[in-house]
């Protein structure tokens, strides 16, 4: 995704920055411990960040604005002071800009990104404003330089962050996290996925520590996961390769047993995966840290995706939003 920047005159300046939602759809959790993990982006869940310079003295942020989806879907603007991990990033990046005293700015961020939902909203939000800011100073930024930067306001957010959602926030194709490396995994055949929402936040760092604190008592116990979850990656990653969508669903819906004996799922959860596999899904699952949150449902062709959508939203009422993802070649890098 592209950022541009326009420029009347030298005391007033506007630049923009675009990212969007991912869904995890293997390894969450695990990738922390360094076991492979992959995600989709969501492009329909956009996020736009605007960054404009004000007439008024003083230097900084004089305003940040953040509009996010309320409880019925209708942009809201958010209310309370500014999230730390978004302060952390603005200075973060004045130091990366050499920036002593920046301009007045006003800052607006627009997100079509479900907060607490697990599906990339905190790092839509760094990699859009990151994007608006390198696009604002001219600063050049390489895709190094730019994940750095939302890496900053995800481990603020998050406590633990592996770096799969500052990527896929700003990719097109899948991300596969493996041994600390991106690259795009191979896609024999293409396929969509219903993303349900739960209605209920969900709870990154509250599940990133919990199992932390698990871990530490019971070492093995960690040790099986992350052999579990891998055993899952690789193998799914074997089936989307050769277009074999049925058995990569079989290892999703295994995933999500796995989660929730590690009490990661919740009634509702569980009840969306069920209502999601009763419907014809070939697979479902938990989606991102759990404790709420969505679910994911793989499907074929867009009626099928629709047909598992609907009811969905009919027997269960959630909120749903669908991917395409389409055949294509691996390579190394995002």
């Amino acid at each position: 995704m592209s950022t541009h920047c326009t420029s009347t005159t030298e005391v007033q300046r506007v630049a923009t920055g675009e990212a969007h939602g991912k869904a995890i759809l293997l390894g969450e959790h695990a990738a922390v411990y360094g076991a492979p993990a992959l995600a989709l982006p969501l492009p329909a869940l956009t996020c736009r960040a605007t960054v404009r310079r004000t007439t008024g003295p003083g230097a900084g942020v004089s305003r940040l604005r953040l509009f996010a989806p309320g409880p019925h879907g209708t942009p809201e603007e958010a209310a309370g002071d500014v999230p730390e991990e978004l302060l952390l990033l603005l200075r973060a990046f004045a130091e990366r800009a050499g920036l002593a005293t920046p301009p007045a700015l006003e800052i607006r961020l627009d997100s079509r990104v479900p907060p607490a939902r697990g599906l990339g909203s905190s790092a839509a939000n760094a990699r859009a404003l990151v994007r608006a800011l390198d696009a604002f100073f001219g600063t050049g930024l390489d895709e190094q330089e730019a994940f750095d930067l939302v890496q900053v306001s995800e481990r603020s957010a998050h406590g633990l962050a592996s770096g799969i959602d500052a990527l896929t926030t700003g990719r097109e194709r899948p991300v596969l996290l493996a041994d600390g490396r991106p690259r795009t995994p191979s896609v024999g055949t293409g396929f969509h996925v219903v993303v349900a929402d739960s209605g209920s936040g969900g709870g990154t760092r509250k599940a990133v520590g919990m199992l932390r604190a698990a871990f530490a008592r019971n070492p093995d116990h960690r040790t099986r996961f992350v052999h579990r979850s891998t055993g899952f990656t690789r193998a799914a990653l074997d089936d989307l390769a050769a277009g074999h969508l049925p058995a990569l669903g079989r290892h999703l819906t295994d995933c999500h047993r796995m989660l929730a004996d590690l009490g990661l799922t919740t009634d509702r959860t569980d009840a969306l995966a069920r209502t999601a596999l009763d419907a014809g899904a070939l697979g479902a699952k938990m989606s991102g840290g759990g404790l709420g949150g969505c679910v994911v449902a793989l499907t074929t062709t867009v009626a099928h995706a629709e047909s598992v959508s609907t009811a969905l939203a009919d027997r269960t009422g959630a909120r749903t939003w669908t991917a395409a993802v389409a055949k294509g070649a691996g390579h190394d890098g995002p």
